[in-house]
């Protein structure tokens, strides 16, 4: 069952993702302020209900505003939900921690590992406020936001090494259109995310090259398996890779052309560089930023983490996209389980 009037909810980021899972919030019951980094947008969010940069023409909820002041965000709000790109979290963190409801959860929304730390984001989190795992919460799926702000039916995780938190945020955020469903398994989540952004890139330079379905489906695949090993390593259920956190992102993010990383890697196939596409572009393009620390991450693990390295080398425009298709397949061969 959705909730009613279930209470306030603070959402530090009114790009697209943190607009969207407003939305689903706010179909929850709950009230919702959103924090935006310029004031002129959070005067459209609250006056205009429609956020017009990320999504010009969906109306929002009258429970849905939004503030650029950190104190007003958080006022009453008894869940705090972050959605900023990673590589910036930690930075903004030390502003907002100071004024942070007590107690309340923390919930991240972002699907990075931080560049230098290494650190997933319900890592930063716990390092910058002090926060214990009890109270830290991750969300992750397949969540295209074009789609949620939709109210196109669809299903995601939360995750919290406490359950019944896991469970109290569950039904803070099940609305008629999006199903959640719990887990304890943070760190596959987390990395289940993090990974298909870059597995995603992969696929879309496979196709800005023009290769069809079976090479997609193969980098899709062997992506999946290089996340299993890092994710096993760091000590993550194997079953959560297989499911919406980890396979369900994969597809959607890999498969649709409303992925910014799936089309990030389409105009690298095409041959343009890293920094004509970010200078074209407002919106982040999460792998790009995360392939680094997460090649580092596997190297420091012991894990091969071929896709990891050769989009790392593309985005760092070390090496072609021909390059690297060159030297994919001329890895050796080994059995597929090894």
């Amino acid at each position: 069952m959705t909730g009613a009037g279930l209470g306030k909810v603070a959402v530090f980021g009114a790009g697209s993702w943190g607009t969207a899972f407003s939305v689903v919030l706010a179909d929850a019951g709950n009230e919702v302020t959103m924090w935006a980094r310029r004031e002129e947008l959070a005067a459209a969010i609250t006056e205009r209900h429609e956020n017009p940069d990320y999504h010009p023409g969906v109306r929002l909820a009258e429970t849905i505003t939004a503030t650029h002041d950190v104190e007003e965000a958080v006022a009453g709000a008894d869940v705090v939900v972050f959605a900023t790109p990673s590589q910036t979290l930690r930075d903004n963190l030390l502003d907002w921690a100071p004024y942070l409801p007590e107690g309340a959860p923390l919930v991240s929304l972002m699907k990075g590992v931080e560049l230098g730390s290494l650190e997933r984001m319900s890592e930063v989190i716990a390092h910058v406020t002090g926060a214990g795992p009890d109270r830290i919460a991750v969300v992750s799926g397949p969540n295209l936001s074009p789609e949620i702000v939709r109210r196109e039916p669809a299903a995601g995780v939360v995750a919290c090494a406490d359950e019944e938190v896991a469970k109290t945020l569950q039904a803070r955020m099940h609305s008629a259109a999006f199903r959640p469903y719990t887990s304890t398994d943070v760190i596959g989540c987390e990395l289940g995310g993090a990974y298909k952004n870059v597995v995603a890139i992969a696929v879309g330079m496979a196709a800005g090259r023009g290769f069809g379905d079976n090479s997609r489906a193969s980098v899709i695949t062997r992506g999946l398996a290089e996340t299993a090993r890092l994710a096993m390593k760091l000590g993550a259920n194997p079953i959560t890779l297989m499911g919406l956190a980890g396979l369900g992102d994969l597809v959607a993010t890999c498969s649709s052309p409303l992925s910014r990383n799936r089309t990030f890697g389409e105009r690298l196939g095409q041959g343009q560089s890293t920094e004509e596409i970010v200078g074209s572009s407002h919106q982040v393009a999460e792998g790009a930023k995360s392939c680094r620390p997460l090649r580092e991450l596997a190297a420091r693990n012991g894990v091969d983490a071929p896709l990891a390295e050769y989009v790392d080398a593309v985005v760092a425009g070390k090496m072609t996209v021909s390059e690297v298709l060159d030297s994919m397949l001329e890895r050796p061969t080994k059995a597929e389980t090894e």
